[in-house]
């Protein structure tokens, strides 16, 4: 379970990662395409107007999908941002229950709005709706996309719920001590 629980992590953190590199091959075929014209115009030529319809529309979808799927990751990584300094003050007990408290309410949150962004994919594939630039990009792929980065971060929640529940301190913790660690020496 632990090794398909992390392969699923790492999957999300791949798509994330073909997210972003999407957006730079798009931006650079933009941009090259502006080189060219200029290059064009300064021999005389008439410019080809390469144009990437949609550019900022399609780039923002991907920055979202980008963004939501590498939110498991992230976590399990020890990457999010906490509250490490009031957490490092709490005894171990408190600490503990600081911990889960924390992990409970961030899966209720999580997986709220899993539920809310599914059902708003559901919704735009029920109803066709399409984006309202030049190029109709249809809503449920960067909804669905941005709900399968939600769930996944649901589950990892869930998990790191388990892992301290079982063990008393988060598996990302490791991370966190190495990174004080560093900073001390």
């Amino acid at each position: 379970m632990r090794r398909a629980l992390d392969a699923l992590y790492l999957a999300t953190a791949w798509l994330a990662a073909l997210c972003l590199l999407g957006i730079a091959v798009l931006v650079a075929l933009q941009l090259g395409g502006r080189i060219l014209d200029g290059v064009l115009k300064l021999m005389g030529f008439r410019p080809y107007g390469f144009v990437i319809l949609s550019l900022s529309e399609i780039a923002g979808y991907l920055l979202a999908n980008a963004s939501c799927l590498a939110l498991a990751y992230a976590l399990k990584s020890g990457a999010h941002i906490r509250v490490t300094m009031m957490l490092g003050a709490l005894g171990d007990a408190a600490r503990k229950r600081a911990e889960m408290f924390a992990l409970v309410v961030a899966a209720a949150f999580s997986g709220w709005m899993t539920v809310a962004l599914a059902r708003l994919a559901l919704d735009s594939y029920r109803f066709n709706e399409v984006s309202t630039g030049l190029v109709p990009v249809p809503l449920v792929w960067p909804q669905v996309g941005m709900a399968v980065g939600l769930a996944v971060l649901t589950v990892s929640f869930l998990d790191e719920l388990g892992i301290v529940a079982l063990r008393g301190r988060p598996s990302f913790r490791a991370a966190e001590d190495a990174i004080t660690l560093g900073k001390e020496g």
